[in-house]
């Protein structure tokens, strides 16, 4: 099996209370790439970057079995930018700079090895985008995911809801989960979003876990305890592209795999926040990750 992945790669400037990163190697896919490749091989990116891209880290991508075909260059383009400073109680940032570069003119096409790929994770883009990769898909993946934010619920709610519709399962924070419905009630708003499309529903909250909705069946999955979050940038889709690469690497969709999975994304998404950008992830093992996954097993063991 296989995962195919849209989003963007990146370079950020990223300043927390623990110190600061520059033109540090980020964006949805990298982060995805650098938990999916863990699990499953080879992990298929669509992208944009400019010349500007550090060619040493692609490489790196790419011997971890990372896919590069779809990986548009623009060799006299700049790549897409972010800066953003994190306030002292790590809960809430700033956005400082965004420069779209290269980013503002992406229209995406798969190669023709993509076009069959059965699990499938569309990064946080715009609607009209993630439908167009969508609609290049020549056979309908096991498993279609999708991650979003409120700024295209804010500017694009009609495009976002026709995209809900070719969906088996939605990846979102409780903030968007509660915009998206209406409701505040996680609850109701998990049955208001399933009937818009997506079958399997996953909530992310941040320090308090993560949610998982499917049919009607529910399941909570814990946070750790960390003694110390370095970087938040990217949690939640290193978070995404370990649950989406554990489901294709085991290609069992089921509600137990699900919440598996679930546990697999959480684990990688603990590592990534103990550095700046990929750093904390370049130097797994198999062992630590295993490691990981048990501390969260502990963590939800009861006897009662």
């Amino acid at each position: 099996m296989s995962l195919l992945s849209i989003g963007t790669i990146a370079y950020d400037d990223v300043f927390t209370p623990y110190g600061e990163a520059r033109m540090i190697e980020a964006g949805s896919c990298t982060y995805i790439a650098m938990a999916a490749t863990y699990f499953v091989q080879p992990v298929q990116l669509v992208s944009v970057i400019g010349g500007d891209y550090n060619q040493e880290f692609l490489d790196d991508l790419q011997e971890r079995g990372a896919d590069l075909e779809g990986v548009e260059v623009v060799p006299d383009g700049k790549s897409f930018f972010w800066a953003g400073r994190y306030h002292d109680n790590m809960m809430g940032r700033d956005t400082l700079e965004t420069q779209l570069n290269v980013l503002a003119d992406f229209n995406p096409k798969l190669p023709q090895s993509y076009r069959n790929t059965d699990y499938v994770m569309l990064g946080n883009l715009s609607p009209q985008v993630q439908m167009t990769v969508i609609e290049q898909m020549e056979t309908r993946p096991k498993l279609l995911a999708l991650d979003t934010m409120n700024f295209w619920m804010d500017i694009a709610m009609d495009e976002l809801k026709q995209v809900l519709k070719r969906i088996d399962m939605l990846i979102i924070n409780d903030e968007e989960a509660r915009q998206l419905s209406g409701e505040l009630s996680l609850l109701k708003a998990a049955a208001k979003i399933v009937e818009m499309g997506p079958e399997i529903l996953v909530i992310k909250k941040g320090e308090h876990g993560a949610l998982l909705f499917k049919g009607d069946r529910v399941f909570s999955a814990p946070a750790l305890l960390l003694p110390k979050v370095v970087d938040p940038t990217g949690a939640g889709d290193t978070f995404a592209g370990g649950l989406m690469a554990f489901l294709a690497g085991t290609d069992d969709t089921s509600f137990d795999n699900l919440k598996r999975a679930v546990i697999h994304g959480s684990a990688m998404a603990s590592f990534v926040v103990e550095d700046f950008g990929t750093r904390r992830m370049q130097n797994l093992d198999a062992a630590q990750i295993r490691g990981r996954v048990q501390q969260f097993v502990d963590l939800m063991k009861v006897d009662v």
